[in-house]
């Protein structure tokens, strides 16, 4: 029997939009609205670390997508949820005072994301060609951080345009639903083997993950996406960083919006392209370099607005340059399987270093300045991609000459 033709890999790009969105709409929105009310740097940089947190620890409950409902039911259910946590992170005031009940409301969405994700991973890894591999992650990252442009410039946009402050939530919520229509476009892949109790179907998931990290290429995967290279932080403070460039709010909209989006988008459609013709793990820290070089470009020039537009962009496209290489990297190691376990581990631990380098960016430009917080991140991706080669060259088989 030929097994049905996969599908075109554009279908990651409309499923993953609303995990994006939020993400876009908490830093860009979110944060601009804090910081146009007085909340820090650090403050606003807090409010991000908390959507990572669930993205950071969602392994844990990766089992549960895989060992129960299928993929596309659990699809629905998350956009549904994650509908609604969006409308509650809408109706808050956004204040410094009000810190705490956004926090919470961006934890419960934020979760609701998490399944969201894994429903299309799983699609995603049983449904590409190995030697489609990068152009799949390119269009996964690319809705990723596509809808990251669009939760964060539309939100922000709606919000300064039309004086509603749960307008942007609302909207958003409602493009994050239709989003699920393209489920249609693509099979229900097996489900994963299960042993007779719920005992042994999770301990039939860790052998498997654990033959992934066993393996050279799985350990240097794992070690690559836990590293801070091509991370990609600095983009979630360029609103509360746009006064130093003289920015106006529609120039932030514009390039953490509308144009950041299309810029990514575009960088990781590139990078799959190339992830697809050369090593896929020197590609990752090849693009986190880029990246940490741009960081620097930045901190040095003249600090106006036009130079601020050209470096965020910049960024944006070096960011979906190394998104791209990290789907590209993980989907090469995990095979079948618990897909979803196995590429949200990977996941978790890559959101790691997401969270504390936004954490460390936003203590360093409260204490220093934009500058410092520029060149700090690059020279910590820059010791970090170090600490890759140099493990990678100690673990190279004497037969071969790539990473």
């Amino acid at each position: 029997m030929t097994p049905p033709r996969a599908a075109h890999p554009a279908v990651y790009l409309a499923l993953i939009i609303p995990f994006g969105v939020l993400s876009g709409y908490g830093s860009v929105t979110l944060g601009y609205a804090l910081g146009q009310a007085g909340v820090t740097a650090a403050g606003v940089a807090g409010l991000v670390a908390v959507y990572f947190l669930p993205q950071t620890w969602k392994f844990l409950w990766a089992p549960v997508a895989d060992l129960t409902l299928t993929r596309k039911r659990w699809y629905v259910l998350a956009a549904l949820l994650l509908a609604l946590g969006f409308i509650a992170t809408g109706v808050i005031p956004p204040r410094a005072e009000n810190l705490a009940l956004l926090s919470a409301s961006m934890l419960v969405a934020s979760t609701a994301s998490t399944f969201l994700a894994m429903s299309v991973e799983s699609l995603m890894a049983y449904g590409t060609p190995d030697a489609q591999r990068g152009r799949a992650g390119g269009w996964f990252q690319a809705g990723n951080l596509g809808g990251q442009g669009l939760g964060g410039g539309a939100g922000l946009w709606l919000a300064q345009h039309f004086g509603e402050p749960w307008l942007p939530a609302a909207a958003l919520a409602v493009i994050s639903l239709l989003c699920g229509a393209a489920l249609a476009l693509i099979p229900e892949p097996p489900a994963t083997p299960r042993g007779e109790t719920l005992a042994r179907s999770v301990r039939s998931v860790l052998l498997d993950l654990w033959s992934v990290a066993r393996s050279r290429g799985g350990f240097l995967a794992l070690l690559v996406c836990f590293l801070p290279i091509g991370t990609g932080a600095a983009g979630n403070l360029f609103a509360v960083i746009a006064d130093d460039w003289r920015a106006s709010a529609n120039t932030v909209a514009l390039v953490t919006g509308a144009l950041g989006g299309i810029a990514s988008a575009i960088g990781c459609l590139i990078g799959g392209y190339l992830c697809d013709r050369m090593d896929r793990k020197t590609a990752y820290w090849v693009f986190g370099l880029a990246q940490a070089l741009c960081a620097v470009a930045m901190a040095i020039t003249p600090r106006t607005e036009p130079v601020y537009m050209a470096f965020v962009m910049l960024y944006w496209v070096i960011t979906g340059f190394a998104y791209a290489a990290f789907s590209a990297v993980v989907l090469e190691a995990i095979g079948h399987g618990a897909a979803a376990t196995k590429y949200n581990v990977f996941a978790s631990l890559s959101n790691m270093p997401i969270a504390y380098m936004t954490l460390v960016d936003g203590w360093t430009h409260t204490r220093a300045g934009a500058g410092t917080m520029l060149h700090v991140e690059a020279l910590i991706a820059v010791a970090a991609i170090g600490v890759f080669i140099g493990v990678a060259a100690c673990l190279r088989p004497t037969k071969t000459h790539a990473f």
